[in-house]
């Protein structure tokens, strides 16, 4: 049966944020994630226009993975008028809920700060959404196991794949009208500190493929022996080492990075504060899906005694305050938000802080602006100097890189009739391009955001 089926690019496409892409059949109408935008303000102020399409004809949103700029629009979908299921495996639901529990509060956090100190030219300013609207979401919510075909309709069924990224991703194949349709999601790596290796399609008759680091190899640094120098310089100067981390899987990778490194004598023992409550709740549902990594139930337990978690913004402060040297772990990892703006508000301009970036620093967040060089950064309405050391690890990243990516895409037997290369910027989407035309002679399309795109199934 043939059948014509259109794709919504209305995210993720010649940007890295805000993944959302709509499959419109005549039996079903299915996005695949529902992120928000983030970085730049114009990508920022996209989040509020409601999406270009009558959401209440959406059947069901596929989520490949929990990280914000894959869910964070759920609540707003919901709000539109989405009464469909929102399906993903069981630690991405859990993740997902973690993370749009935690964005609202945030959300609503400075909202409420930024109409008391009168720095938003919105008046008054307001969340994006609010907790009470991210608790609604999840009544929407439904798992389902990995290496499952499941049956949508008639001519439609989908299978989540494991990943590796984070703890519950997966990539989503489409069996649409007789034709295989795969989005990549995010593609994790080989050789992980705390998941198994991705799987692999084997067959693809459209690929949607993630391109973050479709330019770049990553490094083979010396993780352990970068924190290792970073520490002991840190305990001579008698300064703080503040590391801005994903909540999601980074910050646990860092816990267990830091206990090996303690647990191996490579360190002394300097008190490590984890200040993160969404990354505090992730380390819960490693704890719940023990199948979904490597740690074993004592490595687990071990690594979460050797450091000092903190529950409460009082305790941010009473660390602030604690002159010891010391190891400050603190969401967000681009900067853009959560305990971290706190550290940095009152540590920054300290000579004697180290500030260590783990992960990928989109354009326009303030993590991009410190790995750049910038002399000031602005916090709460305020700009402050710079005076910290800025270090980084590039090879910590979640992400697969080019080559990693290319490896990915090698099992598949086939030729598919179009590759398109989402969830880039524009240097990283053209060099990929190129790389995979040259690699495997495949056709590859690079499509613009709101773009729509007939496929002939």
């Amino acid at each position: 049966m043939s059948a014509i089926t259109r794709i919504h690019f209305l995210g993720a496409a010649g940007v890295v944020t805000g993944s959302k892409f709509l499959v419109e059949t005549s039996e079903r109408n299915i996005l695949i994630d529902c992120g928000m935008f983030q970085g730049l303000k114009p990508l920022r102020e996209l989040n509020w226009s409601p999406l270009p399409f009558d959401v209440k004809t959406i059947d069901v949103v596929l989520l490949t993975h929990g990280h914000l700029d894959h869910v964070g629009y759920l609540p707003r979908l919901v709000k539109q008028g989405f009464q469909g299921n929102i399906i993903g495996t069981a630690p991405t639901l859990a993740i997902s809920e973690i993370i749009l529990k935690d964005s609202a509060k945030i959300q609503e956090e400075e909202a409420e700060k930024a109409n008391e100190e009168k720095y938003s030219k919105h008046d008054p300013a307001l969340p994006f959404y609010t907790i009470k609207e991210a608790e609604k979401t999840l009544k929407y919510f439904k798992a389902e196991v990995p290496d499952k075909w499941i049956k949508l309709s008639d001519n439609i069924s989908y299978r989540f794949q494991f990943n590796g990224h984070i703890i519950g991703a997966t990539f989503i194949e489409l069996d649409l009208f007789g034709k295989r349709v795969v989005f990549s999601g995010d593609v994790g790596r080989p050789n992980d500190y705390l998941l198994d290796d991705p799987k692999k399609p084997e067959w693809a008759d459209y690929l949607f493929m993630e391109s973050t680091y479709g330019d770049k190899l990553h490094p083979k640094e010396d993780v352990s022996g970068i924190l290792a120098k970073l520490i002991k310089k840190t305990i001579q100067n008698r300064g703080h080492l503040i590391i801005p981390s994903f909540a999601v899987e980074r910050l646990q990778t860092l816990i267990y990075l830091l206990w090996k490194l303690y647990q191996t004598n490579k360190i002394p023992n300097i008190p490590i504060f984890v200040d993160s409550p969404m990354g505090n709740n992730v380390l819960d549902v490693f704890h719940r899906f023990p199948k979904w990594h490597k740690l074993s139930e004592t490595a687990y337990h071990n690594m979460c005694e050797h450091v000092n978690i903190l529950e409460s913004y009082q305790e941010t402060w009473e660390t602030i305050d604690d002159k010891r040297p010391k190891i400050v772990i603190a969401g967000s990892g681009m900067v853009t938000g959560g305990r971290v703006l706190t550290y940095l508000q009152q540590l920054i301009d300290e000579p004697t802080t180290n500030v260590l970036l783990v992960g990928y620093q989109a354009d326009g967040t303030r993590g991009r602006q410190l790995q750049d060089g910038t002399h000031e950064i602005r916090l709460f309405g305020k700009y402050y100097p710079v005076k910290a050391t800025i270090e980084s690890i590039q090879s910590l990243s979640a992400h697969a890189d080019q080559n990693e990516l290319l490896d990915w895409m090698r099992n598949i037997k086939n030729i598919p009739e179009q590759v398109f290369l989402v969830h880039g910027e524009p240097t990283a989407l053209d060099a990929f391009r190129v790389k995979i035309e040259t690699t495997f002679k495949w056709q590859v399309t690079v499509p613009k955001l709101a773009d729509v795109k007939k496929l002939i199934l």
